[in-house]
């Protein structure tokens, strides 16, 4: 069977699907001539209409081709780091099944029987009212390439001026240290606030060329069998002394409804096959920014525990909370919130693309609950490993160390 055979009695294309009928001419024309790729399914899923452009991207010949397929047979896709997703990961097949809305999401689309992969965003738009649901997706490999070029601009000028904000970092410390230089109280307020500046600038570098090292694939997870309880333990209890000069609650192991004398401590073991910086790095941003966002007297939870295939990780505190506005926004990158409360909080808008970035790299999702006075937990879902997939990767995983040839 060709990869374009069609289901069993499609409907005959003579025949307009009732889809084709509820549009106008000039719907018909507008769908004729954009660039974007338009399909429109029944509920089953079955495609009813299909737009020049999508025929091209997809590479199936003709509308005729696709009319009466199911359109999971057109739209093959895999991760835009070039991984296949099982059927539950899948983000349009999950849209698809669930009635959801999915925007924009950047996938690569394995075209027809070559094999191409094109970068694509796809977005799915359940129809009100009807069965019918809209895929549209649109080649975005011009849009990569283009942020490529920025992406090696912020990369090349974050590295060259890292080296002179150091130097202006350190002779301020030196006209700070009482040791080496004599100023008075009005003159080391002002470098106090110059030196907290270049140390803020220092950071936004720092974070530049890690998020850009990874956008432009400089850097790749090194994944390893690790027990994952265990190892955000050791990362979080890291932030036990920062919470409490900071008269933060801080507990591990335990929910936000659990009173502090009924602090369950987890005994479930739990595995997974991550990259341990990586694990660090999201860790730290999610612990960081929970501390700089709970006020004095409040409190901190983070959990681990196996939920089925995945792991889950929660970092939930009752701080100031996030708008529904910003809720959407805030994994993107270089956002901030902009209010009262937010705007003398420091931050390079960073840190949660950093997080969103490194799961995604690792195979997982990253996701907020919050509302705005009332507290957020953060949730880091990862692929979970039985104990004998464990056992098994670790044999390879100490034998490849031996022998030299981890990457």
């Amino acid at each position: 069977m060709s990869f374009f055979s069609k289901k069993e009695n499609p409907a005959p294309v003579a025949q307009t699907p009732p889809v084709q009928n509820a549009t106008s001419p000039l719907a018909e024309m507008v769908l004729a001539n954009i660039h974007d790729g338009v399909i429109i399914t029944d509920r089953a899923g079955t495609v009813q209409f299909i737009n020049p452009a999508a025929v091209t991207m997809i590479d199936c010949g003709s509308a005729q081709n696709a009319i009466g397929l199911d359109y999971g047979l057109l739209m093959k896709i895999e991760s835009k780091e070039g991984r296949e997703y099982p059927a539950e990961e899948n983000p349009l097949i999950q849209a698809m099944n669930s009635n959801q809305y999915l925007d924009n999401c950047e996938v690569c689309l394995i075209v027809g029987q070559s094999g191409k992969r094109v970068p694509i965003a796809v977005s799915v738009i359940p129809v009100s009212g009807h069965a019918n649901k809209v895929i549209t997706f649109r080649d975005i490999a011009k849009e990569l390439a283009e942020e490529g070029e920025q992406t090696e601009f912020i990369s090349t000028a974050s590295h060259e001026m890292r080296t002179p904000v150091a130097s202006i970092e350190g002779y301020l410390s030196l006209a700070l240290n009482p040791q080496t230089a004599t100023i008075d109280e009005r003159a080391r307020g002002y470098l106090n606030a110059a030196h907290a500046a270049s140390q803020h600038l220092g950071k936004l570098f720092h974070d530049l060329l890690d998020v850009t090292k990874l956008d432009d694939n400089r850097l790749r997870p090194h994944f390893e069998p690790v027990e994952m309880v265990g190892l955000v333990k050791q990362i979080s209890d890291g932030y036990i002394v920062p919470a409490k000069n900071a008269r933060i609650n801080y507990q591990f192991g335990s929910n936000k409804s659990n009173s502090v004398s009924e602090v369950r401590r987890l005994d479930q073991v739990v595995y997974g096959y991550v990259d341990v910086n990586f694990m660090r790095e999201i860790m730290d941003n999610l612990i960081d920014n929970a501390i700089k966002y709970t006020p004095a007297g409040g409190s901190i939870y983070v959990n681990v525990l196996g939920d089925g295939d995945r792991v889950l990780i929660n970092v939930t505190d009752t701080g100031m909370g996030i708008s529904s506005d910003d809720l959407q926004h805030i994994f993107q990158k270089f956002y901030r919130s902009d209010n009262s409360d937010t705007r003398t909080i420091g931050g390079t808008g960073l840190g949660l693309y950093l997080v969103k970035q490194r799961v995604e790299a690792m195979g997982g999702r990253v996701w907020a609950e919050s509302a705005f006075g009332e507290g957020s937990t953060f949730y880091v879902s990862l692929p979970r490993i039985t104990g004998e997939e464990y056992e098994k990767r670790m044999i390879a995983f100490q034998n490849n160390f031996n022998q030299g040839v981890i990457q």
